[in-house]
């Protein structure tokens, strides 16, 4: 149910990385994993994924740990991108998971917000990975978190 669920928020949240094929394949509490396929619609003229869907793809399971703490908290607090560096090793094609294994990270990044009501930034890494196994892609996400409550 978990996954219709988030299936349902990107097509009305996100309906640019629903319309790509970004979807969510694992969530706990310590990692997160999005996938997506190279497909006609989101290719470059290389043939390989176009950069953006791969930050679309990674961007969604750094983005969902920091959600799903948020709500376990059940505070306000925002959540904003404020910086972000990729790294491409390899064409991207067939099916690419983009992996986010930070979830403990996240939980300490939040617990201090709460604690201390200032703002926080944490840093968060997704690796993209074909089927064979090889990183296709790297990227890092800067997020800043505001309690508002």
């Amino acid at each position: 149910m978990r996954y219709f669920k988030s299936t349902l928020f990107t097509l009305f949240k996100l309906p640019a990385a629903w319309l790509m094929g970004v979807r969510l394949t694992h969530l706990d509490e310590e990692s997160a994993i999005a996938s997506v396929r190279h497909r006609w619609i989101n290719q470059n003229p290389f043939q390989s994924m176009f950069w953006a869907v791969q930050g679309m793809a990674a961007e969604f399971p750094t983005g969902i740990l920091i959600t799903s703490e948020i709500r376990r908290q059940k505070r306000d607090i925002s959540m904003l991108v404020l910086n972000n560096k990729a790294n491409f090793s390899k064409k991207a094609k067939g099916r690419i998971h983009f992996t986010c294994t930070q979830g403990k990270e996240v939980k300490d990044a939040i617990a201090s917000l709460i604690a201390t009501r200032k703002p926080q930034t944490i840093w968060l890494d997704a690796i993209g990975k074909d089927t064979q196994g090889d990183v296709v892609s790297s990227f890092s996400f800067e997020w800043t978190l505001l309690l508002r409550d």
